[in-house]
């Protein structure tokens, strides 16, 4: 599990093969006498190490031939603490985590978290546990497709309130291609009201049950209540999408361990009905991780196994256009936290400000832009409306992201 306090992050890492096949192209010496090959050029930042750490892995970290930024920031509740990025190849990270056997127990644990950080970016490929199903994401990604059970979700509210024509457009999706289908009783758009749990039971339920003996792909159950989730996993729901990232019901997270269901974390910034409010930051990226590490401590904690994590960054949950935008510019940070990163961007309200398109069901091709981008981070679970679309967009997106990955 990544440590919570450190919160580490893999900020960037610059792919150098088309840079060695330019080399190879133009020079008649071998590529490797420039750079090493399939080495990458890595930023990585850590937070609050203590002045004796921090100069412990500048030192080391210069004498590799890397390079450290290391500015100090006071603490109020005691001795200063230090946030730095180190900057280097793979192959001088290696040599600063080669020395973690003869290193004091308090530097060993930050190297072993730099290590633990650069081995989760460069994982490409997870398999999720939900309950007795498994889903293999990587290097292709999985669509979730958005089932809304409820009268007033921003987009297709009250399309499909009838168990009828919600499992009708649940077959649809399988059709199209979804791999999960995420059904919702209750509406966290921007400015919704809560509904009762007895009320969002009454929405889900007959919809799960249909669907668990009906499709032959997994369902996930979209709620906050720890009462809804139960009684979606039980009717045979194995997903549970937490919008509060188990930080809003306090059962949440035993009822996840004790189902056996799998489980997405997802960040939000305030609550639905006022998170749009002047949502504000003082690190966005940084922020997030945060939180979501702090959601998958909270997971690890009451017995959620670590394969049955997704992490969702919640776009357009507390967040302004550019939050979003430098959210999808920055995905990749995510990935050191180890799970599968979801990303839900369909048809949403910042698509239609950038395109000027006012009605949520005509955003189709932003979205399509929006997931083709995310995957090229690295994002490999995508939650959208219109699947059929998206999964054309993915297969040409999937296909250039794994060109230098897949050359000799």
């Amino acid at each position: 599990m990544p440590h919570l306090s450190l919160n580490a992050r893999v900020i960037a890492a610059a792919n150098v093969r088309p840079i060695l096949e330019e080399i190879g192209r133009t020079h008649t010496a071998p590529a490797t006498e420039y750079v090493l090959p399939g080495s990458n050029t890595v930023a990585l930042a850590l937070e609050n190490l203590s002045a004796a750490q921090a100069g412990l892995l500048q030192a080391e970290m210069l004498e590799a031939g890397g390079d450290v930024v290391a500015p100090q920031r006071a603490s109020a509740s005691g001795p200063a603490k230090v946030d730095i990025v180190l900057i280097g190849s793979r192959s001088q990270f290696q040599t600063l985590l080669a020395r973690s056997a003869d290193a004091a127990p308090e530097a060993a644990a930050v190297r072993d978290e730099v290590r633990r950080a650069l081995d989760n970016h460069a994982r490409t490929r997870f398999e999720i546990r939900m309950g007795a199903r498994r889903l293999t994401v990587g290097p292709e990604p999985a669509v979730m497709g958005i089932l809304n059970v409820t009268p007033d979700s921003f987009s297709d509210g009250g399309k499909w309130l009838e168990s009828s024509s919600a499992v009708a457009r649940a077959d649809r999706l399988v059709e199209e291609g979804a791999d999960i289908i995420d059904v919702g009783g209750e509406s966290t758009r921007p400015g919704s009201n809560p509904v009762t749990e007895q009320e969002e039971l009454a929405r889900v339920l007959p919809v799960v049950e249909t669907l668990a003996s009906r499709i032959d792909v997994p369902v996930s159950i979209d709620t906050r209540h720890a009462r809804v989730a139960r009684e979606a996993v039980a009717a045979g729901a194995c997903l549970v999408n937490d919008v509060t990232g188990l930080q809003g019901d306090p059962g949440m997270a035993a009822a996840v361990a004790e189902t056996g269901a799998g489980v997405v974390i997802m960040h939000m910034l305030g609550e639905p009905r006022s998170m749009q409010d002047h949502p504000h930051y003082d690190h966005l990226m940084a922020d997030i991780c945060r939180y979501l590490r702090r959601g998958m401590q909270i997971a690890a904690d009451a017995g959620v196994p670590e394969d049955g994590i997704i992490i969702d960054p919640g776009i357009g949950f507390g967040k302004t256009v550019r939050h979003n935008l430098e959210i999808l510019a920055r995905l990749g940070q995510l990935r050191t936290l180890g799970a599968p990163v979801l990303v839900g961007p369909s048809r949403k309200r910042f698509i239609g400000k950038l395109a000027d398109v006012e009605t949520p069901s005509e955003r189709v091709y932003g979205t399509a832009a929006a997931c083709s981008l995310a995957v090229a981070a690295g994002a490999l679970v995508l939650r959208v409306h219109d699947v059929g679309e998206v999964r054309q967009a993915l297969a040409v997106a999937t296909a250039i992201t794994q060109v230098d990955e897949n050359a000799s």
